[in-house]
């Protein structure tokens, strides 16, 4: 079983490294500015893979309702986490914010979604389209304020979730779905392709920030915020989100499926609010970077104990 799913996490890893080793490389010889990117997919690609994703999304109410009440409460209790480890250890107001970001934001498109199919199938996978669109809501709503944290006041943070399309780009969605109204055929057809253009960019700026963790780790060498992160991410909040579906009742295949994609590595979109409010950016892609590589054990051991026996 265990070298059934290494086999698969191998199978959707190698596709993922190409774009990733593409920002890495570019950054490294060709001195890649990644503002102009980070630009791009705040304020178009992410804004239309969330419109296209709600706008074509098959959703039931038992989901929408558990995936909701699940994806609320998980993220209060590891925010809480977050600043409780950042009080302790006296974090300045940078690393709180990144520290925040690395607790709660997952990677359940890139890497979660392939994940639950080759575990879960089409069912698992039809559970977990509603989980991953909450998620794509949250980065780019509470995401967007824990990131503002480290520089503005609580107004401030507030205002910037408002200043960026995405949350408007779901209201539209929502609304066009509650009205009944679809998209003419080229307009579908364009905005299927934008939506598409999301993960490689996204995944060149992270093999772009990645290309300076090195240099970073080299110069100050291990930090409290960062071994705090990855005790957060990769054995904190598996323990967490079991509590949480246990306590809502979560039951059947969404169980598993909820509980694999809370307990993903970082997301690739933090270090993107990271850098793009100066939260600890280095730190974000060296959790990014050290969860994904634990995950290779992490997550086939937590698939192995949750496949045989679901609630």
């Amino acid at each position: 079983m265990v070298g059934q799913i290494l086999s698969t996490l191998l199978d959707v890893i190698l596709p993922l490294s190409i774009p990733v080793a593409a920002g890495a490389v570019l950054v490294r010889f060709r001195k890649l500015e990644t503002s102009h990117l980070l630009t791009l997919v705040l304020y178009f690609l992410a804004p239309v893979l969330i419109f296209r994703t709600l706008l074509t999304a098959q959703l039931s109410s038992g989901d929408v309702r558990d995936s909701l009440l699940f994806s609320l409460l998980n993220l209060a209790l590891m925010w809480a986490l977050s600043a409780g480890l950042s009080r302790l250890l006296r974090l300045p107001p940078t690393e709180t914010a990144g520290l925040s970001l690395v607790a709660t934001l997952t990677n359940s498109v890139n890497y979660g979604l392939p994940l639950v199919l080759l575990a879960f199938g089409q069912a698992g996978l039809d559970k977990a389209s509603v989980y991953v669109i909450l998620q794509m809501i949250i980065v780019h709503t509470f995401g967007v304020f824990f990131a503002a944290r480290s520089r503005f006041s609580v107004r401030g943070a507030i205002k910037s979730v408002f200043s960026l399309p995405a949350l408007y780009a779901a209201v539209l969605a929502i609304l066009l779905r509650v009205l009944g109204i679809t998209l003419p055929l080229g307009l579908e057809q364009g905005v299927s392709m934008v939506a598409s253009a999301y993960s490689p960019v996204v995944l060149v700026v992270l093999g772009a920030q990645m290309a300076l963790v090195g240099q970073t780790a080299r110069e100050h060498g291990p930090v409290p915020a960062f071994w705090a992160g990855l005790a957060l991410r990769m054995f904190l909040s598996p323990l967490v989100a079991w509590g949480c579906l246990l306590v809502l009742g979560v039951k059947g295949t969404s169980f598993p499926v909820l509980l694999v994609l809370a307990s993903m590595p970082v997301a690739v979109n933090a270090v993107i609010l990271a850098e793009k409010f100066d939260a600890a950016p280095r730190l974000v892609s060296r959790c990014i970077l050290w969860t994904t590589l634990a995950s290779f054990v992490t997550l086939p051991l937590l698939l192995t104990v949750v496949s045989p026996a679901v609630p």
